[in-house]
């Protein structure tokens, strides 16, 4: 086993042993890096969407344009209904 300072870490095929917080330095840009990926393709498709409804000459969508809660934003939610 690793010591408790490593962590095994999955790189397609292979396990590394890396240092725990090297691995989550890097987990952590991976997550942000996705989490802005995922924004900007809602904002893309916001545009997509408005665009095929025009074309249809259709009204733009009602609450579209919302956008959603952070985990943060979640949590504070979830502590205010757990009281």
């Amino acid at each position: 086993s690793p010591p408790l300072d490593k962590a095994m870490v999955c790189f397609g095929n292979m396990f590394i042993e890396l240092p725990k917080a090297q691995t989550k330095e890097m987990l952590q840009k991976d997550q942000e890096s996705l989490d802005e990926e995922i924004n900007n393709l809602r904002k893309e498709l916001r545009v997509k969407v408005n665009r095929l409804f025009e074309a249809q000459g259709k009204a733009e969508l009602k609450g579209f344009n919302l956008n959603p809660m952070t985990a943060e934003e979640m949590k504070l939610i979830n502590r205010i209904l757990e009281g």
